[in-house]
């Protein structure tokens, strides 16, 4: 009979980087690419986008019933951002977790650093833009947002790109399947690493 020695364990992998840098279209390509991974869904205060739908892009929710789930400690991070309430619940990224398999979690910065404080084991990917004028072209492109609100996106990028050092890998998103294959490349190399394998006793 053959013993195994050890048994790896699942990745918690945080995506995020500056708004309109293409986070959700990798997100997207990384689930077609891989069949071991569970996207986890976010709940928000903002309103549902065209063709976004409930428990599928986000839980759309209300100002209260957010604030209320936040005061209970049912998410694993929360935080606004211009205006609108973010947060991961946190049940089933444990659930997720618990069964093996490798969570993905498409948040925003000031999340994915709260997450690094409280998993010390999550791996933090930024995703950057080719350029300032790439990243302007893809939010107008993205007509989801009044100029108002592009401009302040655009006037904190250099404050967003300034926390890079506080993550684990940067990939560029030249191309949505480059960089979705970079990612994945990510994975299979944490999957790697010691601390992945609990070494079983015989």
């Amino acid at each position: 009979m053959i013993r195994r020695v050890a048994v790896p364990k699942a990745v918690l992998l945080i995506i995020s980087g500056p708004s309109g840098v293409g986070k959700g279209t990798i997100c997207s390509e990384l689930m077609r690419l891989r069949d071991d991974l569970f996207l986890s869904v976010s709940a928000t205060t903002r309103r549902p986008r065209l063709g976004e739908a409930h428990g599928v892009n986000y839980f759309f929710m209300s100002h209260k019933d957010f604030i209320s789930k936040c005061e209970e400690g049912e998410f694993l991070e929360w935080a606004e951002v211009y205006g609108n309430y973010y947060g991961t619940p946190k049940t089933a990224v444990d659930k997720a977790l618990d069964e093996g398999k490798n969570v993905v979690l498409e948040i925003d910065i000031q999340g994915a650093l709260q997450i690094k404080e409280k998993v010390p084991g999550a791996v933090l990917i930024f995703i950057a833009p080719p350029s300032y004028e790439e990243l302007e072209k893809r939010l107008i492109k993205r007509d989801t947002d009044k100029q108002k609100i592009i401009s302040r996106r655009l006037q904190n990028l250099n404050k967003e790109m300034n926390c890079i050092k506080d993550y684990d890998y940067v990939v560029v998103n030249d191309t949505v399947c480059k960089a979705a294959r970079q990612v994945n490349c990510i994975i299979e190399a944490e999957k790697c690493r010691p601390h992945f394998y609990p070494v079983k006793k015989f």
